[in-house]
């Protein structure tokens, strides 16, 4: 199986980039609630180590939910997922890749950026991660 052509099913891609940038700002939330968990079992001192502890959870959480399901709870949200070049769900080590090159793209802005300027650009809505690992996300519904 393969990844639908976007210009024989668009449907599959149709507003897929606006879905991630929500997905997105759920996911941020739902990290944000597990840092804050993790800060007052901590005794609080897990404030000293804040943007580590945001770094670090949100990998954990990346990698979790895209292991399991080949979506963040904010992309299931908003019915996408991802998938690889031959069309199949996520696995462990897929989902272990992709979160780790999303995590630098955070790290250096710029790459960020670049990654945000191709998926508004792209035929298939791909970031930088996602076109070094051969990915994309697709509407859910649409089923591959």
């Amino acid at each position: 199986m393969a990844l639908p052509d976007p210009q024989l099913q668009p449907e599959f891609y149709a507003d897929v980039t606006v879905k991630r940038g929500i997905a997105f700002v759920v996911d941020v939330i739902v990290i944000t609630a597990l840092v804050l968990v993790v800060v007052v079992l901590t005794a609080f001192t897990g404030v000293f180590i804040l943007p580590l502890l945001f770094g670090a959870v949100g990998l954990g959480y990346r990698i979790v939910t895209l292991a399991n399901g080949s979506a963040t709870l904010g992309m299931r949200l908003m019915a996408i997922e991802f998938r690889r070049h031959d069309g199949e769900t996520f696995g462990m080590p897929d989902a272990v890749w992709h979160s780790l090159g999303f995590t630098l793209s955070l790290m250096l802005p710029l790459l960020q950026l670049a990654s945000v300027v191709m998926m508004l650009t792209g035929a298939r809505g791909q970031g930088l991660t996602d076109m070094m690992l051969g990915t994309v996300a697709l509407n859910r519904r649409a089923g591959v």
